[in-house]
C-alpha cells in the first residue's frame, strides 16, 4: 500500500483538501481553486507561485507541518535561485511535490487576484487645526559681544516673530542646526509639535508637512496619506495583515503568542513592517518625500493595538480582559520602525475596554453619537463586531466575536474581497434562478460584459446576499435549513450528502451554498445580533430608530438583506446606512485636528461596556437569531416595505429546533471560552 495522502491547507484561503503523494503544490492549489499565479505554465521560469510553508502543530487542523513534507530542492529552484533570487524560506509551487501535511502560505505577491482593500478615505467633513505646524523665522547670526548658542538664538526668533517661548529641541535637531542655520543663511523653517517641541528644521521657505491615518485591522491595514494644511487625502493604501498567517482571528493570535514563546516578538515585527511599508507606498503614490511626513495616527482593536505596541496580549484572552493601557499614548515614529522625519510623532487612540479599543474610539470620534439626542446604533462588522449605541446622554460599547465567516473564511468557496469574487446575488422566486456580479466587473451574469469574467469565489457580501435571497425566494427556511422538496422544481437544487446545496455558479469553478454555510452564517449572525439586542436591553430600548454599518465590509452589505437574514436588529431599511471606514475616517480626524484628540480622550471615559461573554442574556439572544430573520422578533418594520415569506422550518420541526439550539449552545460556550 502507497502512502495515505496528505492533508493540504492554504492560507489564507483556509481552502484544504487531501491528495496524493507527489502531486505538486501548484496543481493541488488548482484543484481546490486556489488563488496562487503562474504564468509559464509551470517550467519554473516566471517564479509567480512562490509558497512557504508554515512550520509547525496546528491543532486547529490536527497535523504537523514541515518543510521536510515537501521534496527537496531541485535543479530548477537552485537555477532560479542563483539568476533572480529566492528566499531561502520560499520555494516554487510548480516543482515542490508534497509528501506529507503542509500548511502552504500563499504570499500576496504570488496571488493573481490581489486583496481589494475597501477601506477608502470617506469624504467626511474635518476642521484642519493640526498639532503639527511650520513656521518661517529668521535667526540672528552669531557675534562674538552675545556669545548665546544657535539653539538658544532660534528660539528667541521664534518667540519674537511667533510668541513661542519655552520650546524643547528634539536630540536628532541639534545634529545638523548649525549647518541648517548657515544653508539657510539664517532664515529657516521650524516644525513645531503641540506648541511645545521644535522636531524640524529646513533652510530657507518649506511648505510641506504630511501625515499618515493608519486603521490596523485584523485582516487589513489601510493608511491615507494627508496634507496637514489642506486636509486632502493624497494618497490611499492598503494591504493584507500579515499576522493573518499565525491565525484567521484575534483570539487564534492570541492563542498562537501563548503556545509559542518569543513569537510576541514575531507578529509586531511583521505589522510594523506593513506599515512601513505602506508608507513607503503612500509616499510614492502621492509624490511626496517621506522625510517630509510629520505626523501619524493610529486606531485597531485591542490585540492589535498591543501587538503593534509590542505589548503581551495574553490577559485579552480570558476573563477579565485587563488591557495592558488604555489612555492615549504619544510616541516617536522610530520607535515603530517608520520610514518618515526622524521628528515625527505617533499618536494612538484610546482604547475603551477588553474588546473595544482604539478603532471603536475612531468610529466614535467619526459618528459622534455623543453629539446629538436620536439614539443611534453603530456596528463596524467584522471577525469581531464592535457596537456602539447611544447618544449625548449616554453611550454603551461592546464586541460580539462573529468569526471569519463574513470575511468568507469557514465558507466552502468562501475568499475574501477580490477580483472575481462574487459580491451581488439576485435569485429569481419563480424560477430560482440567480444572476450574480463579481468585484471587478460591472455586469451581472446573463449580461454581455460578464462572457468573459472569472469567477473565483464568493466573499462576504456576496454569502448574506445569497442567503437572504434564497430566504426571500423560499429556499430556505425560517430555522436556516435548505428545503431539499424545491429540488424537484429546480436544478439548482442539489443533494449533499444528507443535506443539500445550492448551485449558485454552474461555470468553472461551480460555485454553491451549501448547509454547512448557511450554518455558519448563522453563528456569526446571531453573535451579532446578540451583542446588539444587549446594549438594547441595557439602554431600555425596544427598537433603534437609526443604524450606520461601518468598516471594510460592513460598507458593502446591503442593508436590506442585512435586515432580512437578521444580522441586525429589526429597522426601517431606509434607516440603516453605510458609515464607510469610520475608524480609519476617525483616525483622520485625529490626525488633522488637535481638538479632536482630547475629545475622544474625554469621551471614551464615559462610555459604558458591556461584557458579552459574562452575559446571561448573550446566549438566549443569540439562539433567537439563529432563526431567519429571527425566532420571535416578527420584523415588522422590514415586513412594511419588504414581503418576508411565511414562516417555514423544516421537516421534522422539532427535531431540527433541538439540534440547531445545540449547535448554538455549544457555539456560545466556545465563544465565550475565547
Amino acid at each position: 500500500m502507497g502512502e495515505p495522502d496528505a492533508l493540504v491547507v492554504f492560507t489564507p484561503s483556509g481552502r484544504r483538501g487531501r491528495f496524493e503523494h507527489g502531486l505538486t503544490v501548484l496543481d493541488a492549489a488548482r484543484r481546490l481553486g486556489v488563488d496562487l499565479d503562474s504564468v509559464c505554465g509551470g517550467r519554473g521560469i516566471c517564479g509567480r507561485c512562490q509558497v512557504e510553508v508554515d512550520e509547525g502543530e496546528h491543532a486547529k487542523h490536527g497535523i504537523t507541518s514541515s518543510a521536510s513534507h515537501l521534496s527537496e530542492v531541485n535543479e530548477v529552484e537552485r537555477t532560479y535561485a542563483a539568476e533572480r533570487g529566492l528566499a531561502a524560506t520560499r520555494r516554487l509551487g510548480c516543482v515542490a511535490h508534497i509528501a506529507g501535511d503542509l500548511v502552504i502560505d500563499v504570499p500576496a505577491e504570488s496571488q493573481l487576484y490581489r486583496q481589494v482593500v475597501r477601506k477608502e478615505a470617506d469624504a467626511h467633513p474635518i476642521e484642519v487645526d493640526p498639532v503639527v505646524r511650520l513656521y518661517y523665522v529668521e535667526v540672528e547670526e552669531p557675534r562674538l559681544e552675545s556669545p548665546t548658542s544657535d539653539a538658544t538664538r532660534l528660539r528667541e526668533a521664534l518667540a519674537r516673530e511667533w510668541a513661542l517661548e519655552r520650546l524643547e529641541l528634539d536630540v536628532h535637531v541639534l545634529d545638523d542646526l548649525q549647518q541648517t542655520l548657515r544653508a539657510g543663511d539664517w532664515r529657516v523653517t521650524v516644525a513645531v509639535h503641540d506648541g511645545r517641541s521644535i522636531t524640524a528644521v529646513w533652510p530657507g521657505l518649506h511648505e510641506h508637512a504630511y501625515g499618515i491615518a493608519f486603521d490596523v485591522g485584523s485582516t487589513t491595514v489601510a493608511g491615507h496619506l494627508c496634507d496637514l494644511w489642506s486636509g486632502d487625502v493624497l494618497a490611499s493604501a492598503g494591504e493584507m495583515n500579515p499576522q493573518i498567517r499565525f491565525g484567521e482571528d484575534l483570539m487564534s493570535r492570541v492563542s498562537y503568542v501563548m503556545l509559542n514563546p518569543g513569537s510576541r516578538k514575531e507578529l509586531t515585527r511583521i505589522v510594523r513592517g506593513c506599515l512601513a511599508k505602506l508608507t513607503a507606498e503612500l509616499a510614492k503614490a502621492a509624490g511626496v518625500e517621506r522625510d517630509d511626513v510629520l505626523e501619524v495616527t493610529i486606531v485597531g482593536n485591542p490585540i492589535m493595538h498591543h501587538l503593534l505596541l509590542g505589548l503581551d496580549p495574553t490577559e485579552l484572552g480570558g476573563a477579565p480582559f485587563a488591557l495592558a493601557v488604555d489612555e492615549s499614548l504619544r510616541l516617536r515614529a522610530t520607535d515603530l520602525g517608520l520610514p518618515v522625519h526622524l521628528g515625527a510623532r505617533v499618536y494612538v487612540l484610546p482604547c475603551i475596554a477588553g474588546h473595544v479599543g482604539a478603532d471603536t474610539a475612531g468610529m466614535i470620534l467619526s459618528e459622534g453619537p455623543h453629539l446629538g439626542d436620536e439614539v443611534n446604533l453603530l456596528v463596524d462588522v467584522g471577525t469581531n463586531a464592535e457596537i456602539v449605541l447611544g447618544n449625548r446622554e449616554r453611550l454603551l460599547a461592546a464586541s460580539s466575536p462573529t468569526g471569519p465567516a463574513f470575511e468568507g473564511a469557514q465558507i466552502t468557496f468562501g475568499q475574501r474581497a477580490a477580483p472575481g469574487a462574487i459580491e451581488r446575488v439576485r435569485i429569481d422566486p419563480e424560477t430560482l434562478e440567480p444572476r450574480v456580479r463579481v468585484i471587478g466587473c460591472d455586469a451581472w451574469s446573463g449580461e454581455p460584459g460578464f462572457a468573459d469574467v472569472r469567477v473565483t469565489g464568493i466573499c462576504g457580501s456576496g454569502i448574506i446576499e445569497a442567503l437572504a435571497e434564497l430566504h426571500l425566494a423560499g429556499v430556505l427556511t425560517t430555522d436556516g435549513t435548505i428545503d431539499g422538496a424545491l429540488a424537484t422544481r429546480s436544478a439548482r437544487i442539489v443533494p449533499d450528502g444528507r443535506t443539500f446545496s445550492y448551485l449558485l455558479h454552474d461555470g468553472e469553478p461551480r460555485i454553491s451554498v451549501t448547509q454547512d454555510d448557511v450554518r455558519q452564517i448563522q453563528l456569526a449572525k446571531g453573535a451579532l445580533y446578540a451583542g446588539c439586542r444587549l446594549l438594547m436591553d441595557h439602554y431600555g430600548l425596544e427598537r433603534v430608530d437609526r443604524i450606520r454599518l461601518a468598516g471594510a465590509f460592513g460598507s458593502q452589505i446591503d442593508p436590506k438583506h442585512a435586515l432580512v437574514l437578521g444580522l441586525i436588529p429589526d429597522c426601517d431599511p431606509e434607516r440603516v446606512t453605510a458609515a464607510g471606514n469610520a475608524a480609519g475616517t476617525g483616525a483622520r480626524i485625529a490626525l488633522l485636528n488637535g481638538a479632536a484628540r482630547r475629545e475622544i480622550e474625554e469621551v471614551v471615559r464615559t462610555v459604558e461596556k458591556v461584557e458579552t461573554a459574562v452575559e446571561p442574556r448573550f446566549q438566549e439572544h443569540f439562539v433567537q437569531a439563529m432563526a431567519i430573520p429571527h425566532d420571535t422578533d416578527p420584523y415588522e418594520r422590514l415586513r412594511a416595505v419588504v414581503p418576508l415569506p411565511r414562516r417555514r422550518k423544516s421537516s421534522p420541526g422539532a427535531k431540527e429546533g433541538r439540534t440547531r439550539r445545540r449547535a448554538a449552545s455549544a457555539a456560545t460556550r466556545g465563544r465565550r471560552s475565547e
